[in-house]
């Protein structure tokens, strides 16, 4: 175990729940313990990085920012997982769309996400890894989607290093967005990737649940202000799975 307060988050033992929702933005963070949360406490803001607990239907919960990108999440979720004891983390963020029936404000539940990131280099794996989501937190997010009857879709993601990418419109260009299209990839993100290989690393549970943004196919986008704040059905997703994971 790592000692508290790690470098990245203040908290003191005891401070996070068992499940820690991870919005990529700060912002996001606080809404969610505003307007989700009972009684929730701020416990960590190392570098405006938001950090609540507080209660969703009588179980503890944790909310804080990963910040974008691979090794962002990856610095936060190995620090959640080695040094607070935290067992579920569940990202819960913004996709950009690269299929036709995936459509603005559509869920993504990404059951792998592929990656040309390095980040698995350090484990010293032999071959290609394949980052997967936890069964038992990827059904439970699956039975709250259909609770909330909001349209989902299960499948994998690709967790890209690069927002912009040298070819300008989308990070890889269009041959290899096509590509991954044909593959099956349900749209494109940054971070689930590393977050699946630190929970597989430390015998962890993750799940990477996205509220589709933008259509990379059709050009059609919404406003920061939406990402930040209208996002709520995934939001209740993802805080009824963590109470389902407690009741377990």
């Amino acid at each position: 175990m790592l000692k508290t307060p790690t470098p990245h988050i203040s908290a003191a033992p005891g401070d996070f729940g068992k499940t820690v929702l991870m919005p990529g933005d700060p912002l996001r963070s606080k809404f969610i313990a505003e307007n989700f949360l009972e009684n929730p406490v701020l416990v960590n803001n190392v570098r405006g990085v938001h950090g609540y607990t507080g209660y969703y239907k009588g179980v503890k919960v944790s909310v804080m920012a990963s910040g974008m990108g691979m090794p962002a999440i990856g610095i936060y979720s190995h620090e959640l997982y080695n040094a607070y004891g935290v067992e579920n983390i569940i990202r819960v963020g913004s996709a950009g769309a690269i299929q036709e029936h995936i459509h603005l404000y559509d869920l993504v539940i990404a059951q792998g996400a592929c990656t040309d990131s390095n980040f698995a280099h350090q484990f010293h794996f032999p071959g290609t890894f394949a980052p997967i989501a936890d069964f038992e937190l990827l059904s439970a997010a699956v039975e709250a989607a259909k609770d909330c009857g909001t349209p989902y879709h299960v499948g994998n993601v690709n967790s890209s290093d690069v927002f912009y990418g040298d070819h300008g419109e989308v990070p890889y260009g269009l041959d290899t967005l096509y590509n991954q299209k044909k593959m099956g990839v349900m749209a494109l993100e940054m971070e689930a990737a590393a977050l699946y290989m630190n929970a597989a690393r430390y015998g962890k549970r993750a799940l990477c649940i996205c509220t589709i943004s933008d259509h990379i196919i059709t050009g059609e986008v919404t406003s920061s202000e939406e990402r930040q704040n209208a996002f709520t059905t995934m939001m209740k997703v993802a805080l009824d799975t963590a109470v389902a994971m407690e009741n377990q």
